[in-house]
């Protein structure tokens, strides 16, 4: 019999690690030692999960003679400034120092890297706050960076084995191949076939098949303390949607441009009106792909840990209590939106493939 694996443990299991984490960045803290309230804490707190890093900080806090402390690890930096400059982003001292390399100096601000006249040197801002600071070329491993090559090794690992184990068992799923399976089946079944047809479907499982997997996983590293947040990354959605959007245009068919530019059945003079808003809508499809994918992760991640900075602001039992509960409901509930944001944007790209490459009075799809 196969084993049934329950997500309740999992999500407890991330939730009081998410607790234990934001708990051990406030232990220490207080308005006498940080000349900061707990408010403003918690609101710096739900920036620091949501914004991109050049360092993985675990947790944060305070030692009893006011000094912040910070444990994790820090990532490489590169940039090109007269030449390739690469160190260690431990130099930064997670932005309070700034870093000597090379004879010049960089200093970071609002998680950018500018570059400043000395040692002691200082960022220069305009009348709308904006850095007017010198700005290097920036090619740096992040921590969004570094979460992109660990789930193309994460599903690399899976799906070779995989494949290795079909090979290897006369075609039959083996491992982690029985969890997969029925993913990929329904994801050809239930959303390739029926929004491409069984005429096409075939060219672009493999892109259907990596954007499901790689936004799943992504968001579920979104759940954890951590705070590898990819999708609520405008940039990474946008990519995202840039190459289905590509995909789209570059496979359509004659009919598919046709009912664009010169829409058949209808009169001449609303053609003309037609034709620039059916290409203005090849446009705005990819877009609302981009929005709805950063939206929805960006929003679930700011109500979620917000519950959470709520049990901490409470400072009582029935508050903190009703926090904590919530917060584990809309926990669980981000699993499935985890799920269900990759599944809308699988299922919007094949229908937008489909539409591509339907043909005229194509009874299959």
């Amino acid at each position: 019999m196969r084993r049934k694996i329950s997500l309740k443990p999992i999500t407890l299991f991330l939730l009081l690690i998410t607790f234990a984490s934001y708990g051990k960045e406030q232990e220490g803290h207080g308005e006498e030692k940080t000349g900061k309230t707990t408010k403003e804490e918690v609101k710096e707190y739900i920036q620091h999960h949501l914004k991109d890093s050049y360092d993985f900080n675990l947790f944060s806090y305070t030692t009893d003679e006011g000094e912040s402390k910070h444990v994790g690890f820090p990532l490489p930096v590169i940039l090109w400034d007269n030449g390739l400059k690469v160190f260690s982003s431990s130099k930064f001292h997670h932005g309070e120092t700034v870093a000597e390399v090379g004879g010049d100096y960089y200093k970071l601000h609002h998680s950018k890297i500018y570059k400043v006249d000395g040692p002691n040197g200082e960022i220069i801002e305009d009348e709308d706050h904006h850095a007017t600071n010198e700005k290097p070329l920036d090619f740096s491993i992040t921590k969004n960076v570094s979460l992109i090559f660990l789930v193309f090794g994460i599903m690399f690992f899976m799906f070779s084995r995989m494949a290795k184990a079909y090979k290897n068992n006369n075609g039959m799923p083996k491992g982690t191949g029985r969890f997969l399976e029925p993913i990929v089946l329904y994801v050809r079944d239930e959303i390739a076939i029926p929004n491409i047809g069984e005429k096409h479907y075939k060219r672009y499982m493999s892109y259907l098949l990596t954007v499901f997997f790689f936004v799943w996983i992504i968001n579920l590293f979104g759940l954890t303390p951590i705070g590898m947040n990819l999708t609520n990354n405008i940039a990474v959605t946008l990519c995202l949607a840039l190459i289905t959007y590509f995909i789209t245009t570059f496979s359509g068919n004659k009919n598919y441009w046709k009912h664009i530019f010169w829409m058949p059945g209808v009169p001449v003079p609303m053609k003309i009106i037609l034709a620039p808003i059916e290409l203005l809508g090849t446009i705005i499809k990819p877009f609302a792909l981009m929005i709805r994918l950063y939206a929805n992760i960006t929003a679930g991640h700011v109500v979620l840990m917000s519950i959470i900075g709520m049990i901490f602001l409470f400072q009582n039992w029935l508050g903190s209590s009703l926090s904590l509960l919530l917060a584990f409901v809309l926990a669980i509930l981000e699993l499935l939106v985890a799920a269900l944001q990759a599944y809308i944007f699988t299922v919007l790209s094949a229908l937008y493939f489909g539409m591509a490459v339907e043909e005229h009075h194509d009874e299959a799809h």
